[in-house]
């Protein structure tokens, strides 16, 4: 048996699986969210680990952590967790979707004006190394006792076995890794007042880093089993649903957006914000679209009406022949918006309303605004020239047919939806602790692809209509532009 830890934004999972690639058992605990000021986002790490925990505890409970061989971990990437050098937490972690730091951006692409070279992409408020020149600017007394600083899953990671240790691809959204040469850059380090000792060390996603601790081992009946480096959220979730070879792709459909396409060798286009990474495998690569909010939106909006998002998604269903309404958009910049605007002051938006419009009309809009997002995005990266023929589809929203299918249409793409796909990162994270055990078997027979629950074919009359709507999409965002600065000012 294998576990898979994914910290994810809104919660832990934690899963079991079988050498047989069966997940046996899986328990999942719930986060929140801090907001203290506009366009902040922040966690406190003392809450991951204690999710992870009674996480561990009811499987145990349960009689689920029996013959582990290994432990992998994913998590939300981007994130800064500063420790002192007793290893005690500094300040709240700020979070991937936090936007406060544009102006560190500017500073470090003035600093290193190969930047983008060196890290792949664009710097912009999302990646860790401007959190941290924030940090160095606003609060100079913190900043002074940082000895470490850790993504958020490579946090547990040292809860669990007390090393500081990382893997490429979550550290490749830090904009301090040299992504081509898989290494930390100083020159990225220097521009925010760092240096490598304040830097884990690096692995590849299938090696292991370290031991769980004889206490926590004690404490769920384990052996001092080893820790795999694992994966940011997104390679991992690639790795859970065999995104592992050159063209393979996947989309998505967690709090945020994620367009995700494995690459044969490094390659970048930042000026569209687009995402380069390492992938979780060795020597491998992946680019990536990202918009902040997805399935969040559809959260919101469920949260605004009181009900859960089933029971939106059902209304929907019933009233679908009466949804298309040309007049009717959402843009779904809750937090602002990535690829491939890379714009945190972006807000979202209704427009059209009018005295026909009811609730499950603007339902579908949220699930339209986020296709359209993504399209944007998914732009931004065909144009490296890399074009999949097929897309597979994880995440909450992807249990939904009814998004599935408007999403086949906006991409004009076939998608596919996988059986385990809502598993995500932490069925990766446990496909990799496998890898690190079982080395004598391939990448191909750890990591397969699951097989296909449904697949969804564009419709022609529909892929038409919603590439005109995507032209007056882009175009609303443009003339509010000027409007969410101010806003936000």
């Amino acid at each position: 048996m294998y576990i898979g830890i994914d910290l994810g934004t809104s919660g832990v999972k934690v899963l079991v699986l079988d050498d047989q690639d069966q997940v046996v058992a899986s328990q999942s605990e719930p986060l929140s969210v801090s907001r203290p000021q506009p366009l902040w986002s922040e966690q406190d790490p003392a809450d991951w680990w204690q999710a992870t925990c009674t996480a561990l505890d009811k499987l145990k409970l349960a009689g689920a952590l029996t013959q582990i061989k290994a432990i992998g971990l994913s998590g939300q990437m981007h994130g800064a967790t500063l420790l002192d050098n007793q290893g005690q937490v500094l300040r709240p972690a700020i979070l991937w979707n936090d936007g406060r730091c544009q102006a560190e951006c500017q500073a470090i692409e003035a600093a290193v004006p190969n930047s983008r070279e060196i890290g792949g992409n664009i710097v912009m408020p999302g990646f860790t190394a401007p959190k941290l020149l924030w940090v160095k600017n606003h609060e100079p007394e913190i900043f002074d006792q940082v000895a470490m600083v850790l993504l958020p899953k490579d946090y547990l990671r040292y809860r669990l076995s007390g090393d500081y240790a990382s893997d490429m691809s979550d550290s490749a959204g830090t904009l301090w890794l040299d992504v081509a040469k898989r290494s930390w850059s100083p020159e990225l380090l220097a521009a925010t007042g760092l240096s490598q000792s304040q830097m884990p060390k690096l692995f590849e996603g299938s090696e292991i880093t370290g031991h769980l601790s004889e206490s926590l081992a004690q404490r769920w009946g384990l052996e001092c089993v080893p820790i795999v480096a694992g994966g940011g959220d997104n390679a991992a979730g690639a790795v859970g649903v065999g995104i592992t070879e050159p063209g393979q792709a996947m989309l998505s459909l967690g709090t945020s957006g994620v367009y995700f396409v494995a690459s044969d060798g490094f390659r970048s286009n930042p000026d569209s914000a687009l995402h380069s990474f390492c992938h979780a495998l060795p020597n491998s690569w992946h680019m990536m679209s990202v918009v902040l909010s997805a399935a969040a939106c559809l959260e919101w909006w469920a949260k605004v009406n009181g009900l859960p998002v089933v029971a939106l998604l059902e209304e929907l269903a019933e009233h679908s022949d009466d949804c298309q309404q040309d007049s009717l958009y959402f843009l779904p910049y809750l937090s602002g918006e990535r690829t491939p605007h890379n714009d945190p002051h972006a807000m979202g938006h209704f427009i059209g309303l009018n005295h026909q419009t009811n609730r499950a009309m603007m339902t579908h809009a949220v699930l339209e605004g986020v296709g359209y997002a993504l399209a944007d995005g998914a732009d931004a990266l065909h144009q490296t020239g890399v074009v999949p023929e097929q897309v597979s589809l994880i995440g909450g929203g992807g249990q939904s047919p009814y998004w599935r299918q408007l999403l086949a249409n906006i991409f004009n793409l076939q998608l596919v939806f996988r059986q385990g796909g809502e598993m995500g990162p932490a069925f990766g994270a446990a496909r990799l602790a496998r890898l690190a055990i079982e080395t004598e078997l391939s990448v191909r027979e750890v990591c397969p692809v699951p097989p296909i629950v449904a697949t969804h074919q564009p419709q022609p009359n529909q892929v038409n209509r919603h590439a005109q709507r995507r032209q007056r999409f882009g175009e609303l965002y443009r003339v509010l532009k000027p409007l969410f600065s101010q806003e936000n000012s």
